[in-house]
């Protein structure tokens, strides 16, 4: 009995990606990765992490678990995880992320909204997170 190699990601969702050289315009919805080499203008909602590759140009509100941005997104991000703008990348519009990596050479022109993650040990101890911030006077 021959066994297929991909026996061990039946179910699993197929990575989408926008190729250089296209262009798409509309509300994406996809449960698995996405990477955007070309151009998208419109929604994109995804289950999976995003990547906008270094040539390519996003006009798009995003939502998604993570981000990496290597070119250019114009648009607001919500995400659960982290952002990534790398040397190349350009963000212009406002961000909501549980952590935000900008390296030297990448830009980000917005606001930024950092949504804490609630440690277990605080939790499980019924202790108020606002008892462990440093006073400000």
């Amino acid at each position: 009995m021959a066994r297929s190699r991909r026996s061990g990601r039946e179910g699993s969702a197929t990575d989408t990606l926008i190729g250089q050289g296209s262009e798409i315009t509309g509300k994406l919805i996809c449960d698995a990765n996405l990477r955007i080499e070309g151009k998208f203008n419109g929604e994109i909602e995804s289950q999976g992490d995003v990547t906008v590759g270094e040539y390519a140009e996003a006009r798009s509100n995003i939502q998604a678990k993570e981000v990496i941005i290597a070119g250019k997104v114009y648009g607001d991000i919500s995400i659960t995880g982290k952002l990534t703008i790398t040397a190349t990348g350009h963000m212009y519009g406002d961000v909501s992320a549980t952590s935000l990596i900008i390296m030297e050479g990448g830009s980000l022109s917005g606001t930024s909204k950092m949504n804490p993650i609630e440690h277990a040990s605080t939790a499980s101890k019924g202790v108020n997170p606002h008892f462990l911030q440093t006073e400000v006077s």
